[in-house]
This record gives structure tokens, C-alpha cells and sequence, in this order.
């Protein structure tokens, strides 16, 4: 008892933890955890942290997400395809998503942009906007979903990521696809090479039938639908296949990497 009267200090509220942590989890972690009595000594025990200040607390809460990290990619299917829906189903307007107002939102000059590829791959020679648009592409109508708790459904075309990987000789042994992107304040996303990887995971061009717009990306986002909608990069300036986790925007701030939807 007394160890976790030690937990008990001010500025950091047990239950509030304990209910951020729960939020965390994925489906399966989240039911088990509540089953077996969510309490602040559980969460100890999970992730061998101690609160005795707000950073510790803190730590906790991505400790959480680093185990959730590997439990969702044990469980990774990857031949598990995301709903797709008709036409008819299109969210009309789909919304804009950031952190930041649309009037922030890159203007990317597609005339002058080229697509870096980086690390683990034969072939770094840099694409332009055209030489993208010759390459072979699918559509899909599948639904993003935010981690805020809003979704939305959206028609995205584009080229195959696993497909281009092949093209430009990645190994697809490394562990990572790693994305910078032209957002302010330097935005990057990781990616698990297994959702890579995915058919589904696409290179997106187009919104609509229509060029990407500056909204939704220009020039070329990654739809990921069986990612949360913070693991589908926009703005992508370059890509770089490593086997080195280098974080990510939302990731360094504590959210889960993995973060299937």
C-alpha cells in the first residue's frame, strides 16, 4: 500500500491516466485490461513505470503505446482488406484534416516538386509529378478514419506503394518506409514495412477522379485505410526505406505508431 500511496501526487490525476491509457489500447488490450480491474497498479505493473511527476506519467502513457505497438503488429493480417463502399456512400464535403487551418495548408508547386526516394534501394533517382502520373494506377472508396473519433468516406486513386517499392528496388526486409512531408513545423510519419506493403496502401494522386487538391494533399498523399487517419502522410516530399524507427510528428508526442484502424 504504501508504494502506491507514493502514486498519489499532486498534478497528476490517477484516473485521468488510467482512462488516457485505456484510450490507447487497442480492442482486444482494452477488454482484457478492463476484465482484469483498470487501476493505476495495473498499468504499473504493464509497463514498469512509476508516477512520481508528470513525466513519468507521461512515459507511462507511451510505454502503453509502445506494447500496443507490438501487439498490433503480431496480429497484423496482412491480406485483411479495409471496407470499400460504393460511390454513393462519398462524404459530400469531405472534411479538411490538420492540425493547422486550411488557409496553413503547403502550396506545393507541382511543376518543380519531385518525389525523393531515399535508403534502402537500388534505384534513388528523385520522380517528377508526370513521371508519377505514367505509372499504373487503381482507385479505391474506403473510409478514413480519425483518431478523434470522426470518419469519413473519400474515392483515392493512385499508384500501388508496394508496387512502386518494387520498382525502385526496395528491400522489403527493412522494417520501415519513413515519409517527410511539407507540412510546417518538419511533419514525418513511419510506416511498418507489413502495412507498406498492403495492397490496399496507395501512393494517392487523385481525389474524386480529380487532381489531388491542396486540401487533401497535392501533390501526393499515402491513403492507408487500415491506418488511422494520422498514419496517412500528406504534402510527401520524400521517402526513405530504412530499418531505423526515426518517430514521427504525432508519434514523438506520444501517439501509438502502429495505430490500425
Amino acid at each position: 500500500m504504501g508504494r502506491m500511496r507514493n502514486l498519489l501526487i499532486p498534478g497528476v490525476d490517477k484516473t485521468l491516466l488510467v482512462r488516457d491509457a485505456i484510450k490507447t489500447m487497442p480492442d482486444l488490450t482494452r477488454r482484457r485490461f478492463i476484465t482484469g480491474g483498470a487501476s493505476l497498479g495495473a498499468l504499473t505493473l504493464l509497463t514498469g513505470c512509476d508516477v512520481t511527476d508528470s513525466f513519468s506519467a507521461e512515459e507511462m502513457l507511451k510505454q502503453v503505446s509502445k506494447f500496443n505497438d507490438g501487439v498490433q503488429a503480431l496480429i497484423f493480417n496482412p491480406n485483411a482488406m479495409a471496407p470499400t463502399f460504393p460511390e454513393s456512400a462519398i462524404t459530400k464535403p469531405f472534411p479538411f484534416n490538420a492540425y493547422y487551418d486550411l488557409d496553413e495548408a503547403p502550396e506545393v508547386d507541382g511543376k518543380s516538386w519531385k518525389l525523393e526516394v531515399r535508403g534502402l534501394v537500388e534505384n534513388k533517382k528523385s520522380w517528377t509529378l508526370e513521371e508519377l502520373y505514367q505509372l499504373p494506377q487503381v482507385k479505391q472508396v474506403t473510409r478514413h478514419i480519425c483518431v478523434e473519433g470522426w470518419s469519413a468516406i473519400g474515392s483515392w486513386t493512385g499508384t500501388p506503394l508496394r508496387d512502386f517499392l518494387k520498382l525502385v528496388g526496395a528491400d522489403t526486409r527493412a522494417n520501415y518506409v519513413w515519409f517527410q512531408c511539407a507540412d510546417k513545423d518538419g511533419y514525418n510519419s513511419p510506416l511498418d514495412m507489413q502495412s507498406a506493403l498492403h495492397a490496399q496502401t496507395q501512393m494517392t494522386f487523385k481525389f474524386g477522379d480529380e487532381i489531388l487538391p491542396r486540401a487533401y494533399g497535392f501533390p501526393m498523399k499515402i491513403r492507408v485505410p487500415t491506418k488511422l487517419g494520422f498514419k496517412n502522410p500528406k504534402y510527401v516530399m520524400s521517402m526513405e526505406v530504412t530499418n531505423d524507427y526515426k518517430g514521427g510528428f504525432w508519434e514523438d508526442q506520444g501517439y501509438n505508431s502502429f495505430s490500425g484502424s
